[in-house]
């Protein structure tokens, strides 16, 4: 078991990708603290995920909005109580929010989007870093997605809270170097998951044909398994990847599965980082 013993939160775990990271990582040995904003859900992922679970592993869950200090901080205070420390941090949590153009946009849920996907993110990290920092080491691992690395018409509250979460992954991993804390960003790849359900349910007029046709597309085909994500983040919280820091890493297009053998050499470059190329 390659997470035999080390203590997790992950965040927006009750279903699609939280969940299937959850799972790995239980599989693997972890103890694990999942959280969600669906109370119901998130106690019955936590009676599937225990009954999994190696014996003694405790699968914890606490209901918790990532935009709230209160309920955040509430939620690590629960993880150094029971454990007195913690090793990993998955940051899923996240929202597509409203599509359309963007003058025709709900301010409030546009607005919204930004404090879920990103400032909720930065929160997580911001809470969990004084316990990394005590034990001088620590994964934080950032979900992040298609609209960090290209232009997502009609999704814009998406996109531009994605490609925040990725510069802020890099500057946080180059904050938390000197305390051996690794920060990576993973983009999980075209997902069929609720995500996927909200696209085709608002149509080809709200998310452009050309997004609405690929998403029907992905419907039938099945999309990337959930579960290459899942084994992504598995590896990069195992120590075979200590030291894999400030990078975003694709679990769909990436040679990342002995990514620890040649990472010394691309630590310092431009390769999987969001970067202008200059010609």
């Amino acid at each position: 078991m390659r997470l035999l013993n080390k203590k997790a939160i992950i965040s927006g775990a009750s279903k699609g990708l939280g969940a299937a990271i959850a799972k790995a990582y239980v599989k693997e040995g972890a103890q694990v603290v999942i959280c969600a904003r669906n109370k119901d859900a998130l106690f019955q992922k936590q009676a599937e995920l225990q009954a999994i679970a190696p014996i003694n592993n405790k699968i914890i869950a606490q209901p918790t909005d990532v935009v709230s200090l209160e309920q955040v901080n509430s939620l690590i205070k629960t993880a150094e109580k029971e454990w007195g420390g913690l090793d990993i941090l998955v940051a899923n949590a996240g929202i597509y929010g409203p599509k359309g153009p963007l003058e025709n946009l709900d301010w409030q849920a546009w607005s919204d989007a930004i404090d879920i996907n990103l400032k909720g993110t930065v929160l997580q990290c911001r809470a969990v870093i004084p316990l990394l920092k005590k034990q001088k080491k620590g994964k934080i691992i950032i979900l992040s997605g298609g609209g960090a690395t290209k232009p997502m018409p009609y999704f814009s509250a998406y996109a531009s809270s994605k490609a925040g979460i990725v510069r802020f992954s890099e500057t946080l991993a180059e904050e938390l170097k000197k305390f051996n804390i690794d920060v990576m960003s993973i983009s999980p790849g075209a997902l069929n998951t609720g995500f996927l359900d909200e696209v085709l349910k608002a149509g080809s007029e709200n998310v452009g044909p050309d997004f609405y046709q690929a998403a029907l597309k992905q419907s039938k085909s099945g999309g990337t398994p959930l579960e290459l994500a899942a084994e992504l983040a598995v590896y990069l919280a195992t120590e075979v990847a200590n030291g894999i820091t400030g990078k975003l890493i694709s679990a769909v297009w990436d040679r990342w599965d002995n990514l620890h053998e040649y990472f010394p050499k691309i630590s310092n470059s431009d390769i999987f980082t969001l970067r202008r190329i200059i010609s």
